[in-house]
């Protein structure tokens, strides 16, 4: 693959650097979500190689601007973060090979976090998961802003670089997404609810409606906006999902489970004629539909809480993850290192309405944080 852009040396990257670029970035899996995560870092700033299997998928993303140039073969030195896009089935093994060939940070976008919580003892390795996707396959279909008001969780462990963690929020959060802080193990438990049974779902759905039109032809074109809402995501590549269910099997059959509970209910309901059950079910459900979190608009929405934290591995995930235990978006995140004394200031940036929940939470694990609103107002320990 080395042949399709040529490096500048043993160990170099293709002499593709700008003056006043943001750094040089390695995408590894340039197909609709590595392409998507190229052209965000492209459109930031950044100096983009890419890596894949395919010879004929790099062509693409070379003629469709996607990268800047292919990697070569081996130890690229010249990174600065690697994104790594690969089917989950082998995103391990292109984590490991990314900290051995280069010293930048490495990150990923597999949706199952448990299997890589080895690798994350490694502190330049930062786990991580957009929630994002399209209809569209290959790298045709990357776009910029497929990012943009998404959510993207990063998943820091005990032994997490605050530097590094902070770092890879940045980049992620230049694409336009929010970024939420998730224990691996909690962060699969979770995507099996919002992701992974859902798809699941959409797909039974189909395949129920596709049995039906076997026998009346024109079933499908009945189909209305709320059909076609809840089946959307069957219409992606089902190239993944074998992969993601053998990963995070035991929590897809544990929400599994759960839904044919809620569904027997459902259905007894349905057979009893149970019209009081019936619309407490539905109210709850949409009730809950209602109360989805919607993101902060203005800076006059915003406060900063200013946490004094040791200047040690991990304490920038335990804060992190505690705020995402607490609902609280994190909007902006700075380090002040001090210059003397193994103590620095941890620099947070919430919704206003959350800041009280949030030193809340901090004091009762032995924090001193302070709270002022962004735009003027006083402050309060």
């Amino acid at each position: 693959m080395s042949d399709l852009q040529p490096g500048s040396g043993p160990g170099e990257a293709p002499s593709t650097s700008a003056a006043g670029s943001a750094g040089t970035a390695l995408v590894i899996g340039v197909g609709l979500m590595g392409g998507s995560i190229a052209l965000a870092l492209r459109r930031a700033g950044w100096v983009v190689l890419g890596r894949d299997r395919s010879d004929a998928t790099l062509r693409s993303a070379l003629d469709l601007e996607v990268i800047d140039a292919v990697a070569p073969d081996g130890a690229v030195h010249s990174v600065d973060i690697t994104f790594i896009a690969t089917p989950v089935g082998v995103i391990a093994a292109e984590i490991a090979g990314a900290l051995a060939d280069t010293t930048g940070l490495v990150t990923d976008a597999g949706s199952v976090k448990s299997s890589m919580i080895e690798l994350m003892a490694d502190p330049r390795y930062i786990g991580g998961h957009p929630m994002a996707g399209s209809e569209l396959e290959g790298v045709a279909g990357a776009r910029a802003d497929l990012f943009e008001g998404r959510t993207w969780v990063l998943t820091p462990v005990p032994t997490s670089d605050n530097d590094a963690l902070a770092r890879v929020r940045s980049i992620v959060s230049s694409f336009g997404a929010e970024t939420v802080f998730l224990p691996p193990e909690e962060h699969d438990a979770m995507v099996a609810v919002v992701s992974h049974v859902p798809h699941l779902t959409a797909a039974s759905l189909m395949g129920l409606a596709a049995s039906a039109s076997d026998e009346h032809r024109g079933l499908l074109r009945l189909a209305a906006g709320g059909f076609r809402d809840m089946t959307r995501i069957a219409a992606g590549s089902p190239t993944i999902w074998p992969d993601i269910c053998s990963e995070n099997a035991p929590a897809i059959t544990a929400q599994l489970d759960a839904l044919i509970d809620g569904l027997t209910e459902v259905r007894s309901i349905i057979a009893t004629d149970d019209r009081q059950r019936l619309l407490a079910l539905l109210e709850r459900a949409r009730a809950a539909r209602v109360a989805l979190p919607a993101r902060f608009a203005t800076a006059e929405e915003l406060s900063e809480i200013r946490v004094p934290i040791p200047d040690e591995k991990g304490a920038l995930a335990r804060i992190t993850t505690l705020a995402a235990h607490l609902d609280v978006s994190i909007v902006d995140i700075e380090i002040a290192h001090s210059v003397e004394g193994d103590e620095g200031v941890l620099i947070l940036l919430v919704e206003e309405a959350n800041g009280p929940r949030l030193v809340e939470g901090l004091l009762a694990h032995g924090h001193r944080p302070s709270l002022r609103a962004l735009e003027g107002g006083g402050s309060s320990a």
